[in-house]
């Protein structure tokens, strides 16, 4: 069933907050070693970066506040909320906003049901703004950072940490808003250990190869990214319009949303509509592996007459077999990981599996009637849809086909 909010929880949303802080500092620092090392670009870039992903998240951190029922909102004044955000601070009250009920859930125990679907919403909406800023930001710094060391040809062990902690923070982000999708359905299985670890590494190996050419197509031709990037980004974006989604409350806003969303589509596959998603997976991956495999072929042609960076081209080619590895966990993952498939041998289905709508889920709600997170119903919606006819006659199949992030 959905899980609930405890001490284990509390601590990592705790760890989550101070990771989030600290992630500023980092990126302070490195663009400040890079102005005292001679980089002044380098530099303006990062913080071009941190930025941007920082603007785009207090206005999505912003809007949903203001969009959200009265008692989803912080008891404080609106003037002060919209203050911090103004400073940068939204995402960071947001989240200590959230440990104040988690410590209320955890240790008070006042109306605990409550407080527990209150929680569901706070989290939620903190692991979608925690993903947006790590694609917004850490995506193309961690890109940045394996090319300047490619061009280099050095690498400090501060960089190299660097590189492996960026990786593991972008693959947890997946896994973080997944879960916290789930907790916010009643019904549905909690991911279990080794459903999250596939989960992860699937989204791991689909992910490095991506980072990998897109730095060394850059390594290649400095500024072919300035290019490919756009370009990449503007087809994803009219992609997502088609999709025709409604996650935000007016039309301007969506528009940011979708924005985002491209980003995200740029590095990793993310489900924005209702409906099956197998057939836009298909076409997803097939678009990513033939696009990062041009990148690729690119660069080995263009590098193989020289022995400069030849230790590459073992690494360059394994890029491929590391993406179908990540594909073929995701297939393993939805044919025998799923929780679904834990309903099943118990006899049972989901809510959507059951009635064969996918505006059945059974959301979590608070007392007040019809009080819902609009943006996680849309998401629900859009995650979890599965046809009740599929479900039922094919039980295997349907598991496997269920969209998911």
């Amino acid at each position: 069933m959905a899980p609930r909010f405890g001490p284990l929880q509390l601590g990592l949303a705790a760890a989550g907050t101070a990771a989030a802080v600290l992630d500023v500092c980092v990126d302070g620092w490195v663009a400040a070693e890079y102005a005292w090392g001679g980089q002044p670009g380098l530099a303006a870039l990062v913080l071009a970066l941190l930025a941007i992903a920082s603007v785009a998240t207090q206005a999505c951190s912003w809007l949903w506040l203001r969009s959200d029922p009265p008692a989803l909102r912080p008891d404080v004044p609106q003037w002060l909320v919209a203050v911090l955000h103004l400073l940068q601070l939204g995402f960071l009250f947001r989240c200590l906003h959230a440990l104040r009920v988690g410590w209320k859930v955890c240790w008070e125990k006042a109306e605990e049901e409550e407080e527990q679907s209150r929680m569901a919403f706070l989290s939620h909406d903190i692991s979608m703004l925690r993903l947006f800023e790590t694609f917004l930001e850490n995506t193309p710094q961690l890109t940045l950072l394996l090319y300047v060391i490619l061009q280099t040809d050095k690498a400090e062990p501060s960089q190299g940490l660097g590189i492996c902690t960026a990786f593991l923070c972008v693959t947890w982000s997946l896994l973080d808003y997944h879960k916290s999708l789930r907790s916010f359905l009643q019904d549905k299985y909690e991911l279990s250990r080794h459903s999250s670890i596939v989960y992860f590494l699937w989204n791991l190996f689909l992910i490095c190869p991506r980072i990998l050419v897109v730095a060394l197509f850059a390594l290649l031709w400095p500024y072919s990214v300035a290019v490919h990037f756009p370009l990449v980004w503007l087809a994803m974006f009219l992609w997502v319009s088609l999709q025709g989604t409604d996650f935000m409350e007016s039309p301007g806003p969506e528009q940011l949303y979708r924005a985002m969303v491209a980003v995200i589509l740029y590095f990793s596959w993310f489900n924005v509509a209702q409906g099956r998603t197998l057939y836009r997976s298909i076409i997803y991956h097939g678009f990513i592996l033939v696009d990062s495999t041009l990148l690729a072929l690119s660069w080995l042609w263009c590098q193989y007459p020289s022995e400069e960076h030849s230790y590459l081209v073992p690494l360059v080619s394994a890029a491929l077999p590391c993406y179908l590895l990540g594909l073929a966990l995701r297939v393993a993952y939805y044919k025998w990981l799923h929780p679904n498939l834990q309903m099943q041998q118990e006899g049972s289905y989901d809510v959507v599996d059951a009635n064969g709508r996918t505006d059945g889920l059974e959301f979590r709600s608070l007392s007040v009637p019809d009080l819902v997170n609009r943006r996680m119903q849309w998401l629900a919606q859009a995650q979890f849809p599965i046809s009740w006819t599929v479900g039922q006659r094919f039980p295997n199949v349907a598991a496997a086909l269920e969209s998911a992030i």
